[in-house]
């Protein structure tokens, strides 16, 4: 059996993909050949710098100390993200991550949450949310439970520096033996009978022989689109927004602990703040908006100082037929592109990594596992699809012909029996290991003004005064809590403060 098992690696493209799969192979496989191939020459799309909570998951698996890595990358921590205009203009609300209340004997705090709206003795919803009220406070600690209540505590991802993710990544694969081979690939060379990759070639003829190609080329999908024409599923009809102006700017105060999604006439703008500086981007639909109009959109709502040119990305939304196509196996943007408006870009890379060491193969490359793959990868990325969507479609904006064209769309049927079980009774049932659990499409849902018809009967079985009690308990450890975590400038300041960059 050993002589059968996969040796030589080879990873098409660094970025922050292709370290990230460089990192976690080297450090969770034996007896593995590791090369990665790229070039200086071509530049990496380098804008998804905010994260949700499994990326610590990541960080873990190949021996991250946090600190440091929050230094290295000049990161912040992000306990949520704020929507603004979503619903209707001037609405906000926000996906914060971990729990929010807590349950009561067999029923979730939500349904105790909407039987109280709808009495009007339940307070914001946010007001049951540690992550929320911190991050509204401006105040961050790692603290996994709030001590003597039996309530979690924060839960907390990140906002950083891609580029600078990379080079930590890069550094730590090299050191546990990976080997960086630069240059340009000329041509691909697949075997005649298989099908499969057998090698790269460089501009300067060398072969770069592998036996497991993993592509993180980018949107330009070398093996998986170009080499082995690997069919692309557009979902443009769903999510239509195509294009991104990006730029960097002044930090204008203390950096957020959590990410601004603000909706603008056609599409939405990003705010990203990092130690260093800001990220900002606004996504829209070219059908609507032109670059010029969209840049000045951009500049416009920006707070601190561009700190240089907006730059274009253009992108098409949808994802690989097969993410894992004979020899190659296809992450980050090769695979497909869902974009950033809940931070998932980077988890779809990790998400990938994580099941590839799940069905990692041996040389015959069985079709079983090649298939297993394949439809956990596509569940992945359908599930987030649908999250996103319900953001665009879930709206009641009449100022814009795009967000009514949004509104009024056909959506996928998974998200439409999601909404239609919602409004019935504010169920949520989450499906097999789908990505976002029942609070967050709560608190979506809720957020974009899907009001159900009613709650579950078993939350009646409180009194007036006693549900009235159990919400202001909950209220006021929250609060109590907040009120108590330093500043979100003062825990960087004493913990992982990045140098001053050069």
């Amino acid at each position: 059996m050993g002589e059968n098992r996969i040796t030589k690696v080879v990873i098409v493209g660094g970025g922050t993909a292709g370290w990230m799969a460089a990192a976690a192979l080297s450090r969770t496989m034996d007896n593995l050949s590791i090369r990665l191939v790229e070039s200086d020459e071509i530049g990496t799309i380098g804008v998804g710098e905010a994260t949700i909570p499994a990326i610590r998951l990541f960080n873990a698996l190949i021996g991250i100390d946090e600190d440091e890595f929050v230094r290295e990358t000049r990161g912040t921590f992000k306990l949520g993200i704020e929507f603004r205009d979503w619903g209707r203009l001037g609405d906000t609300y926000m996906h914060a991550f971990g729990q929010v209340g807590r349950s009561l004997g067999m029923l979730q705090f939500p349904q105790y949450w909407l039987r109280g709206r709808a009495e009007g003795i339940a307070g914001r919803l946010g007001d049951y949310s540690l992550n929320e009220s911190a991050a509204r406070a401006n105040r961050f600690a790692r603290l996994p439970q709030i001590a003597n209540t039996g309530l979690d505590g924060i839960a907390h991802a990140f906002h950083f520096d891609a580029a600078l993710y990379a080079a930590y990544l890069r550094k730590i694969a090299e050191h546990a033996g990976v080997v960086r081979i630069e240059g340009k690939i000329e041509s691909v060379r697949r075997n005649g009978a298989s099908g499969h990759v057998e090698a790269v070639v460089l501009e300067n003829g060398t072969a770069i022989e592998g036996e497991l190609f993993i592509d993180c080329s980018g949107f330009r999908a070398l093996l998986i689109g170009e080499a082995l024409e690997t069919g692309f599923e557009d979902w443009t009809h769903w999510l239509p927004c195509d294009r991104a102006i990006a730029v960097p700017s002044e930090n204008a105060g203390p950096a957020r602990p959590y990410t601004q999604a603000i909706a603008h006439q056609s599409g939405w703008q990003w705010r990203i703040p990092l130690q260093h500086r800001t990220g900002n981007g606004h996504v829209f639909c070219s059908d609507f908006i032109g670059e010029d109009e969209a840049t000045a959109t951009l500049l416009a709502n920006v707070e601190g100082r561009p700190l240089a040119e907006p730059r274009t990305l253009r992108f098409r939304t949808g994802m690989r037929r097969r993410a894992w196509n004979a020899n190659v196996v296809a992450l980050g943007l090769a695979s497909g592109f869902l974009e950033p408006l809940e931070s998932t870009s980077i988890h779809l890379i990790q998400n990938g990594i994580a099941k590839l060491l799940a069905h990692f193969p041996n040389r015959d490359f069985d079709a079983a596992n090649i298939d297993a793959y394949n439809r956990r990868v596509r569940f992945d990325y359908e599930r987030i699809r649908d999250f996103i969507i319900l953001h665009y479609h879930a709206n009641q904006r009449t100022d814009s012909p795009f967000w009514i064209r949004c509104r009024e769309m056909g959506i996928p049927e998974t998200l439409a029996h999601k909404i239609e079980l919602f409004r019935s009774q504010g169920q949520i049932v989450r499906e097999a290991d789908e990505l976002f659990v029942e609070i967050g499409w709560f608190q979506v849902l809720t957020g974009q003004n899907i009001e159900p018809k009613t709650h579950h009967p078993m939350a009646d079985q409180l009194t007036r005064d006693e549900l009235a009690g159990f919400f202001a308990d909950i209220e006021t450890i929250v609060a109590r809590t907040a009120s108590h975590l330093p500043t979100h400038e003062d825990f960087i300041a004493q913990h992982c403060a990045a140098g001053v960059p050069a």
